[in-house]
């Protein structure tokens, strides 16, 4: 709309011209806008917004020690309208001028300031330099209607006499030292650090290897015993067909033996049984004949005995021959048996001479003697 005007929110609209109120000698019009009429009235804008000024001062210390301070202000015209009037009234034709100005002002109170300050508590007190030098210029920026959001002191310079290098040669030694000894713990914490690493790397290794090793020797007894599986089998089951043939073997051989036994040895042992006893019986006879040379009444009775005893021993003998006979007691048991025999022989030959020696009854019709005593039945001799 023409005639109507509006500032930025970061400026100031100045209206001039027409009756003025009051003793300012503008109108000043901020966050909104306000109708001007031309040629009657005259609108100027002043800035709001933040500025910067940098001041590099040479300045004496108490100490009589020059120097160079570099410091950076923050500072903005007041959002009252008094300030707003004051700063327009000085700035408005040229608002460049508010850096120059309040850097020069600023730099007056530095000088001021620092010279009632040790280097050492220029150092080491920056903040309560900046306080009072703040407070200090506080009066003159609010004449020209400025006000100030912040001072840095950026730097503090000796022009290289030195002085502060000395003044921080002992904390710096200090701090070198603290972070040499700092350094000394860290490498040795380092270090017992690594060892215990390691040394825990190495248990953990060996136990590893021997877990290893164990694992291969249960493998490889594994893979033996496998390996071995087949063979040993076999080499059983061949050690069990040995021993089964070896006792078969064993029992042939008893089954041998008792076939020799009584195919050849018994019917051997029985044939030299007969032997003996046909012996033993000659024997016999020699001596009958010989009992019966000496007795002159009985040569007959003796004659036939002693001719019939060989008949019986004979006979015994032939039966024994074909005879399988269990021997239990060896040699002892074929003596026993051929000397029953003989004795039976003996014992019916004794029988024989009682019945002969006693007188038979007289008869009638008796056969006619001829001089041999009637032979005993068959039947008699065999018993």
């Amino acid at each position: 709309m023409f005639g109507y005007r509006v500032p930025a929110p970061n400026e100031a609209m100045l209206i001039s011209g027409g009756n003025s109120k009051g003793a300012s000698p503008f109108r000043v019009v901020t966050g909104h806008g306000a109708f001007v009429m031309p040629v009657f009235r005259k609108v100027r804008f002043l800035t709001l917004a933040m500025c910067e000024a940098e001041v590099t001062e040479v300045c004496v210390t108490k100490q009589a020690i020059a120097l160079t301070v570099r410091a950076v202000i923050a500072f903005k015209v007041g959002n009252d309208t008094e300030s707003i009037v004051n700063a327009g009234q000085r700035f408005l034709s040229d608002q460049d001028q508010m850096s120059v100005l309040t850097g020069r002002i600023f730099a007056g109170h530095l000088r001021s300031i620092i010279g009632s300050m040790t280097v050492e508590e220029i150092i080491t007190e920056r903040q309560k330099l900046a306080t009072e030098v703040l407070d200090g210029s506080a009066v003159e920026m609010a004449k020209i209607g400025l006000t100030v959001d912040a001072l840095q002191i950026q730097s503090i310079d000796d022009m290289k006499l030195g002085y502060i290098a000395a003044m921080a040669a002992p904390h710096n030694a200090a701090i070198q030292r603290d972070a040499q000894i700092a350094q000394a713990v860290a490498n040795k914490a380092a270090a017992e650090a690594e060892q215990e690493s390691q040394r825990t790397q190495a248990e953990y290794a060996r136990q590893t290897s021997i877990v290893q090793a164990q694992y291969r020797a249960e493998v490889e007894a594994a893979q033996a015993e496998a390996a071995q599986a087949g063979p040993l089998a076999q080499a059983k089951a061949q050690q069990e067909v040995i021993d089964a043939r070896t006792e078969l073997a064993q029992r042939e051989a008893e089954l041998r033996q008792q076939q020799l036994v009584a195919e050849v040895i018994k019917p051997a042992d029985a044939e030299a049984e007969r032997i003996r006893i046909l012996a033993l019986a000659e024997a016999e006879k020699m001596r009958v004949q010989a009992e019966a040379a000496a007795s002159n009444n009985r040569v007959a009775l003796d004659r036939m005995l002693i001719d019939q005893l060989p008949q019986i021993v004979k006979e015994a003998g032939r039966g024994l021959s074909g005879a399988n006979v269990n021997i239990l007691n060896g040699a002892d048991g074929l003596g026993e048996m051929a000397a029953g025999l003989v004795g039976q022989g003996l014992s019916i030959l004794d029988s024989v001479k009682r019945g002969l020696s006693t007188p038979p009854a007289p008869a009638t019709g008796a056969p006619e003697d001829n001089g041999h005593s009637p032979a005993p039945a068959r039947g008699e001799l065999t018993q």
